[in-house]
């Protein structure tokens, strides 16, 4: 009996389940080779600001982007810059997200030079009234640093989509240790608020994939399968046996994605159904202001609370839709403001918490990639 379309297609993402052809069979089982070797190689590097650079590189970023780049100076100092052309101007048209995810890559530098016994003094803007976005920061490194204990979990850190185990609740003294980890840090666990970010945040997320300009952008940088995984070590990595075998038979491509309409489409969005509602606890990030050294700040406290998180066992997902800046998103925008800043803070992240499955790392280019 032929196999229909439903058959073929149960979910796409953190699990899905797919009725194999047969061609597919010898693909099933393959894997990365060297997509994530930097996970494996970090702190490795004969100056000490290659083996901070080779833990900064593991840094988040929105679409997992990794836009940073680094420049040796001839002083010992260290100038970091961002590809402008890694932006993302559907789904993040300010480059808030951008900046955000540099932040994230500064605070692991200078937490790996600390680890080191180096302080790094951070310049951001070094150039801006000629240049305002680049380079984004000069560190000059001084003898003294005392290592920061955050900085044990820097391997074990994941962005885990699953969902999450509803019969445990988030421990109390994890939620003291997140919202210690950095000023200004804060979690939601107290029931009726959660519903409703439960809601929001779904809904978010299924209007940006309903979405033509933003959805179509989202799935040009996404890696199906291993064979792109290697190639291209960056964006929204799809893998694991079942996407191998849709990949190999036809059935998952970006083509098939890109038709919103269509039955590869409509079967992703089950992996957000199911994973969103499975969210015991989220935890939010806000300035006062939003200006570029505001977003920058926002990106070194997030990978300090995703951390902290980590520290105790808990998985962490950025679902920051509802804080993006283009039009179908402000009713989203201007109500999770309402719940969590109505003081009128800028929300600059915002994640689901709790205990997930396994994961593995996403995959990274290496050093010498992000070297000028």
């Amino acid at each position: 009996m032929p196999m229909t379309r439903r058959k073929s297609i149960a979910l796409i993402g953190g699990g899905i389940v797919l009725a194999a052809t047969a061609a597919a069979g010898v693909r099933v089982m393959r894997k990365p080779q060297t997509a994530t070797d930097p996970w494996e190689t970090a702190g490795t590097g004969d100056d000490p600001r290659l083996t901070a650079l080779s833990y900064a590189i593991l840094a988040p970023s929105a679409h997992n982007l990794q836009p940073w780049l680094a420049k040796l100076e001839d002083d010992g100092s260290l100038t970091i810059l961002q590809n402008q052309d890694l932006r993302l101007p559907q789904v993040d048209p300010l480059g808030r997200q951008h900046f955000i995810g540099m932040g994230c890559f500064i605070e692991l530098l200078s937490m790996a030079f600390a680890e080191q016994g180096l302080n790094s003094e951070i310049q951001l803007f070094p150039d801006a009234e000629t240049s305002p976005d680049n380079p984004v920061a000069t560190v000059t490194l001084t003898d003294g640093a005392t290592a920061d204990p955050l900085f044990a979990h820097v391997l074990d850190r994941r962005t885990n989509r699953a969902a999450y185990d509803m019969a445990l609740e988030v421990p109390p003294d994890a939620i003291l240790g997140i919202e210690g980890s950095a000023e200004g840090a804060q979690t939601v666990h107290e029931p009726e608020l959660l519903d409703l970010l439960r809601e929001l945040t779904l809904e978010a997320m299924l209007t940006e994939a309903n979405t033509e300009a933003p959805a179509l952008e989202t799935i040009e940088n996404m890696r199906i399968g291993a064979r792109q995984i290697d190639a291209s070590p960056d964006g929204i990595a799809l893998r694991g046996p079942a996407i191998e075998a849709m990949a190999a038979s036809g059935l998952l491509s970006q083509e098939s994605l890109s038709k919103l309409s269509g039955t590869a489409h409509e079967a992703s969005l089950k992996t957000y159904r199911d994973a969103f509602p499975a969210t015991p606890a989220y935890l939010w990030f806000a300035t006062g202001q939003n200006e570029r050294a505001d977003q920058i700040a926002a990106g070194r406290a997030w990978v300090r609370m995703h951390l902290a998180a980590t520290a105790y066992g808990l998985s962490v997902q950025p679902v920051s839709q509802s804080l993006e800046e283009y039009e179908e998103m402000t009713p989203y925008r201007e109500r999770v403001h309402e719940l969590l800043a109505p003081g009128g803070a800028r929300i600059q992240m915002l994640g689901r918490l709790g205990f997930g499955p396994e994961t593995p790392p996403s995959p990274r280019w290496p050093v010498e990639a992000k070297l000028i």
